[in-house]
């Protein structure tokens, strides 16, 4: 059994079923990641796990011990939340003090432990200081600490980074994986912000509409995607997807045929149905021979060290992604033949969204 392990957990308010027979699983050590957009049901997950919520179907086990209807104390668990949820009127350092006061640890403890946690995550220059003097940055420090400062099992985070500028999300992203690292912490961290999820998580849960939709490592996520959401959820910019139909060895798209990779198999089942083929914008390039189509660039996208290029090719439109140095040469309105590298394509059934492609 894994440390951590939900089975088959439904969750309802009223009417609304947000989380619709989810399990989901996390081994010790482990800084596992939920990833979905807004509403999906990561928050929800999350404080069913802490027992904020009951569960009206299904089962929380963590560390051998079915915690489904236990009370929130004693779970050895805690959770740092998205708006913080600091007291206000207590310093920085009765904040980090409040949990073990209320353990009624000894006071040379508490005092030691507040010594290593504010050193640990260098707020010890704010300690005597109230939360809303603190910068954004500070307060999440502030937050995670009087988590950490209980000596949790399992550390639970929701989406912690929300509030905070692009600059400081950076560098809490490095922080967090120190401080897991360091502390040989089990972490569940939730967001909706996939870059947050492939830099940070050791496996990946996606989950949609309460329901798992697929579970895995960054790489296998993004090389290996069982359905166009997972497709198009993993990778910045997304998957370019359009129509698509299989004939013989050639695949009919829009605006004309490529030829199908050699290691790519279909499933017999959707060989005759309408298809959705997935192509990422690193896997077209510009090109002067084999399968190449004449596409009119409508848009420029400078990032820096590369540049999104918008295509469009008869009526559909696509991205793709160059080097800087090699975008410069091309301008907004001129016309290009590009090709598509198919070794790396998908198939996804129309239907129903799942891959067609066999391993």
């Amino acid at each position: 059994m894994s440390y951590l392990e939900l089975k088959n957990i439904t969750k309802k308010y009223e009417d609304l079923v947000a989380l619709d027979d989810f399990s989901f699983s996390v081994e010790k050590n482990e800084f596992a990641v939920l990833f979905g957009s807004s509403a999906a049901g990561k928050t929800t997950t999350l404080r069913c796990i802490a027992g904020l919520e009951k569960v009206q179907d299904g089962q929380v086990w963590f560390n051998e011990k079915n915690f489904t209807n236990e009370p929130i104390q004693g779970r050895e668990m805690a959770m740092v939340f998205q708006t913080f949820a600091l007291y206000p009127h207590l310093t920085t350092e009765d904040n980090l003090a409040y949990p073990l006061v209320k353990k009624k640890i000894d006071k040379s403890e508490i005092k030691k432990k507040i010594a290593e946690i504010s050193d640990m995550l260098r707020i010890t220059h704010a300690l005597k200081r109230k939360p809303d003097t603190l910068s954004g940055g500070e307060q999440q420090r502030l937050a995670i600490g009087r988590a950490l400062i209980q000596q949790p099992k399992l550390l639970l985070l929701d989406e912690p980074l929300a509030n905070l500028d692009a600059k400081l999300r950076h560098d809490t992203r490095a922080e967090l994986k120190r401080l897991q690292r360091d502390l040989n912490m089990t972490m569940v961290y939730a967001t909706p912000d996939q870059l947050e999820a492939l830099t940070m998580g050791d496996n990946i849960t996606i989950i949609k509409n309460g329901k798992l939709i697929q579970k895995g490592s960054p790489d296998k996520l993004y090389e290996s995607p069982e359905n166009v959401y997972v497709g198009k959820m993993i990778g910045s910019p997304e998957m370019n997807i359009m129509k698509a139909k299989i004939n013989n060895q050639n695949i009919e798209l829009p605006f004309g045929e490529i030829s199908l990779a050699n290691q790519i198999k279909i499933d017999q089942n959707f060989i005759s149905t309408d298809l959705m083929f997935g192509i990422r914008p690193n896997d077209i390039n510009v090109s002067s021979d084999g399968n190449n189509f004449n596409a009119k660039i409508f848009l420029k996208e400078p990032l820096g060290d590369v540049t999104i290029i918008d295509l469009i090719i008869g009526q559909t439109k696509l991205k793709m992604i160059l080097p800087e140095e090699e975008a410069i040469n091309y301008n907004t309105g001129q016309n290009i033949n590009v090709s598509f590298n198919t070794n790396n394509s998908y198939l996804f059934s129309s239907e129903t969204g799942v891959s067609a492609i066999t391993n």
